[in-house]
């Protein structure tokens, strides 16, 4: 990470907390013929995600199963709360009961899942990356982890991506392939045959935009609150027996706390944020032009 010799400059101490642990799949001939190369995955990212949902899923599982008619503990109280939130909203949204119940807890499975990834940001930055500086190089992988799944583009796009399929899914389900195809080169300008290549043209960009700006929205306050962290952890490192060193360090902790503690209203409302994108988007796949 740094020179021998010496500890690491703030620049490449955030160099390296930016790298991801990667994994590249392709064969040599095959990565060379490539324009962009798709074989080369964040294995941090891909893992910490994975871990994440499973424990989101598991928390959502046991409230389910630990549920009383009775008076409800605040475990459940609190799951109950929070479905009743998302069911509401989804009601707003989308009017077609059938489509409620599947699309209402798959908002609920995504809202928990990314809270859960954004909250990875609240761990010390050095903290999983230092376990790993000692297990990393010696399972033969290179010194580099990276913790929030979120801050990963690749993430953010997939998530988005996969919503985008959904509108797909529920736009042939309501309309029909027929309806839906007609409504590609019919809206919004009109059903005149000379306008169909710009109709076509703009709902393109339309899916588009609304995909690549889901995902990046996300990307990028997650991205900026893990370089804050960084940035504060840089001045706790600069901790020396003298005015200025001291000042650091005070500064370090009245900045972690101040904005660690406004970093948890960030985590919530992007995870929420996203949530209800995903549920207006499938539910203007309901509707017709």
């Amino acid at each position: 990470m740094a020179a021998e010799g010496h500890g690491p400059s703030a620049g490449e101490y955030i160099t390296h907390h930016l790298q991801h642990l990667q994994k590249n799949f392709s064969f040599e001939s095959v990565k060379q013929t490539s324009i962009v190369d798709f074989s080369v995955f964040n294995l941090d990212s891909v893992a910490f995600s994975l871990l994440l949902g499973v424990i989101g899923c598991f928390v959502l599982w046991r409230a389910a199963r630990k549920a009383t008619s009775g008076v409800p503990g605040r475990f459940q109280a609190a799951v109950e709360i929070l479905s009743e939130m998302v069911e509401n909203q989804a009601k707003g949204v989308i009017h077609n009961a059938k489509s409620r119940k599947l699309v209402s807890p798959l908002a609920l499975t995504v809202f928990v899942w990314i809270f859960l990834m954004n909250a990875m940001d609240m761990l010390p930055v050095d903290l999983i990356p230092a376990i790993w500086h000692s297990a990393g190089p010696a399972l033969g992988f290179k010194d580099y982890m990276r913790v929030v799944p979120t801050a990963d583009l690749s993430t953010t796009l997939g998530l988005s991506s996969s919503v985008l399929l959904m509108c797909f899914f529920y736009n042939i389900k309501i309309k029909g392939l027929g309806g839906w195809g007609h409504e590609l080169i019919s809206a919004p300008f009109g059903a005149h045959w000379a306008l169909w290549p710009f109709n076509f043209l703009m709902q393109v960009i339309e899916f588009v935009a609304k995909t690549v700006s889901h995902g990046m929205r996300l990307f990028g306050n997650m991205f900026a609150g893990e370089l804050v962290f960084m940035l504060i952890a840089l001045m706790g490192g600069a901790f020396t027996l003298s005015a200025t060193g001291i000042g650091l360090a005070i500064g370090h902790v009245i900045a972690g706390t101040v904005w660690t503690l406004f970093h948890i209203l960030v985590i919530t409302l992007q995870a929420f944020i996203f949530m209800m994108l995903t549920l207006i988007y499938i539910g203007q796949a309901h509707d017709a032009h």
